[in-house]
Order: structure tokens, then sequence, then C-alpha cells
């Protein structure tokens, strides 16, 4: 039967909470105090899609001019820019409680059923746990700064160079330095050094400074690059009719991974086509079946194909259960509180469907 929000919310008490890894569930039992009644919410399948978009930072060094005169390398970079492109996406479905979805479980007095949902009041089980598994979150990479930021590479320059007004001939002495760096490292690694590090740890401090110094100095030829990514999650209803070419967000050189809005970006569509509708249960005669009394309604979902592509291409498709294309049966209530052969069931979270059924195991009688 069919219930609204305010008698839900008088018949469900809670007994028991429990931390379920991912979410928090709440464990329920027909009881007196709820007149053997229990409540629950079928769900709304939803997508969450995870963008993780890279943005790379190119700056130029002030002697990019003489980079192939002295270093004999052309491939440099010979602007400033800032670019974003799209790196991964992922999609997962989930379950959003409907509120035009509610029904009530009626059980006998004496009933032992109990059931477990989640914290917003999604039914998980029947007379069994059903732990979610954790979500393990993609974690952004961050942005090092550059050597060219602030004049960070002012700590590897000779003297002569910092007075020079000449920027050839400031090119010419820092060209000299990165000479004489490589040098220096190469002596130390063969032996020959005039005074050699006393010990292993000395020696690999001496090497990574000569490596900092040498590294800011040809960031004055070629200049940096540097990379880090952003990651954001977006929401996707399902329809329940086919979907072309709606765009979920955008990816903007100006402002990383925006929304869909944001015309400064390049669009990730997502389209969805329908792959097929639940249906009703028939018998042997091929008749729809009837919904049991006080049935423990559950869904029959449909599927439907989601493909994401970004500038052309394809980037991601995925075939989802989808409880919008589907229809409402449900579970004989006796199945759960005879006494002496008690069954259990667990259905998805993201459609309402059923995942397992089975014998549940029984209680052993008080004294023993």
């Amino acid at each position: 039967m069919k219930i609204q929000g305010l008698i839900l919310a008088s018949l469900a008490v809670a007994v028991c909470s429990t931390a379920a890894s991912a979410q928090s569930t709440q464990k329920f039992t027909a009881a007196k105090h709820n007149e053997y009644g229990l409540t629950y919410s079928l769900p709304t399948t939803h997508l969450r899609v995870t963008v993780e978009a890279e943005k790379t930072v190119k700056k130029a060094g002030p002697f990019y001019k003489y980079a192939k005169k002295y270093l004999g390398t052309d491939d440099v970079v010979t602007k400033d820019s800032q670019e974003w492109d799209l790196k991964n996406v992922d999609v997962a479905s989930y379950g959003v409680p409907n509120t035009q979805k509610q029904y009530l479980m009626q059980f006998k007095p004496g009933s032992n059923v109990y059931v477990t949902k989640s914290a917003d009041g999604l039914l998980l089980s029947v007379n069994t746990e059903n732990v979610q598994a954790p979500e393990q979150p993609r974690k952004p990479q961050a942005e090092n700064p550059s050597v060219l930021d602030d004049n960070a590479y002012t700590f590897a320059l000779p003297g002569e160079m910092l007075v020079s007004a000449s920027t050839a001939k400031r090119a010419e002495i820092a060209a000299q330095q990165i000479y004489k760096i490589r040098e220096s490292r190469t002596n130390y690694a063969t032996g020959e050094a005039d005074q050699m590090p006393p010990d292993g740890a000395a020696m690999k401090l001496v090497l990574d400074q000569l490596d900092a110094q040498e590294k800011a100095l040809c960031a004055l030829f070629v200049g940096t690059v540097q990379r880090s990514t952003e990651i954001k999650q977006f929401d996707f209803v399902p329809d329940t009719i086919d979907t072309q070419n709606q765009v979920l967000l955008r990816i903007s050189n100006f402002n990383g991974i925006t929304d869909a809005d944001d015309l400064t970006g390049e669009p990730l569509y997502v389209t969805m086509n329908v792959v097929e509708r639940g249906e009703l249960p028939v018998d042997e005669k091929g008749i729809t079946k009837k919904l049991p009394k006080g049935a423990v309604v559950y869904t029959m979902p449909g599927k439907a194909r989601f493909t994401f592509t970004y500038e052309g291409k394809k980037v991601a498709q995925h075939t989802f259960d989808v409880a919008q294309l589907g229809v409402e049966f449900g579970l004989d209530p006796n199945l759960f509180s005879n006494k002496k052969a008690p069954s259990f069931v667990k259905f998805y979270p993201e459609t309402g469907a059923v995942k397992e059924i089975g014998a549940a195991e029984v209680p052993e009688p008080e004294g023993k």
C-alpha cells in the first residue's frame, strides 16, 4: 500500500543504527510500538559522474631565444599559456528515495521481522544485513610551483649574471654555469672532485643541490610545464525516454571543470538509449501475476546505455539498470514472518531490485 510522508514519519521508528562503511544504515523491527508496520521508499536511479580534468600551465623562460645556441635544443616554451583537458570520466549509479513510491509492510502481531534501511529511507534488506562497500574517492594531483614563479631561480645565478644589463650576456653566463655544474657532478660521480663528501648521505645532498641548480638554470632557456588535476562530481537523472547529446558540464581553459551553462568551455555530452524496459512477471499461461496482498514491493528495472562524448570522441560508455524504466512487483510478506522457515532478501539500493533471496537463520528458542 502506498503512503504519504507524514504517515511514513510516524510509523518508522528506528531501534538500532550502525555505520555501514560508505553509508549509515538503520535497523527497524516489526513490533507493537509501530503496529507491526514497517515503511520504506523505493529509489529513483541517479548517475554520479566523476570527472577528472588536467590543467597544463606553460611558462616561457627569459632566454628561450638562446636555447638552440647554448643548449642545442629548440624544444622550448616560447609563450605563457594555460589549458585544460578531460582526463577521465567515471560513472556509477545510486538510488535517491522517490517520495511518490513510499510503502508500508504490514505483519502479524508477534512477528520477528526486521529490515535495514539507508539513512534516507531506502529499503536495503529484510531479515538480514546488507552492508554497502565503501567508495574510494579519486584524489586530485596538486600543481607544483614553477621555478620561474617569483624569480625562484635566483638561488642558482652566479653573481656576475645579476649585474649584467644585457640579456644576451646573461644568457651566456647562465649557459656557462650549466656546463660548470655538469662538470662538477661528473667529478663527484667519478671521485675526481678536489674535496669529496665524507659519506653517502652527504654525497646525495651535494648531487641534489647541483641537480636543482641545473634545473633552475635550464628553465631560463626551455621554460617550465606544470600539470595538475581537478576532480568534480555531477548528478545526472536518467529520463524514461532516449536522451540525445545533453550537455552535462563543460571544461574551460579559464575556469576548469564548470557548469553546462558556462559557454567558455568545451561540452561533455551524455546520450541515453533505452535498452529494455522492466515487465511484470507472468505465469505459465502468460497471464500477468497479481501483486501479493500486503506485498513487500520492489522494482523490476529496465536498462539504459549511457554514452559520454567530448570533442567528438567517445570517452565513456556504460549500461545501468534504471528504476525509472521498470515496474513494481512484490514479495509475499509471509515469506519473512514464517517462524519455522523465514526467508531473507537483499535489494540493490540503486534500483530497488532484488539482489539475493534465501533462507534466513531461525532464532534459537529462549532458554537454550
